[in-house]
């Protein structure tokens, strides 16, 4: 595998390269880092409602446990 790291790397970089100079690669990198610009506005977004839902879980978890506990105690 050692001898496959330099070819790799330098097709690697001259993939980058070739992204970086072609005028749709540009494009491409311009479209990711807008899309970037609003990432963080999805990710609270997606926080809030995955806490939401974590909170009906652990609700609904308890409730379990709850009828667990009295079912036990007959």
């Amino acid at each position: 595998m050692r001898k496959w790291a330099v070819p790799l790397t330098v097709l690697g970089i001259g993939g980058v390269g070739a992204l970086m100079l072609s005028p749709r690669g540009r494009d491409a990198i311009r479209w990711v880092f807008r899309r970037m610009e609003e990432a963080p506005e999805h990710i609270a977004q997606w926080n809030e409602t995955a806490q939401t839902e974590l909170e009906k879980i652990q609700k609904a978890l308890n409730e379990v446990a709850e009828s667990l506990r009295v079912n036990l105690a007959r």
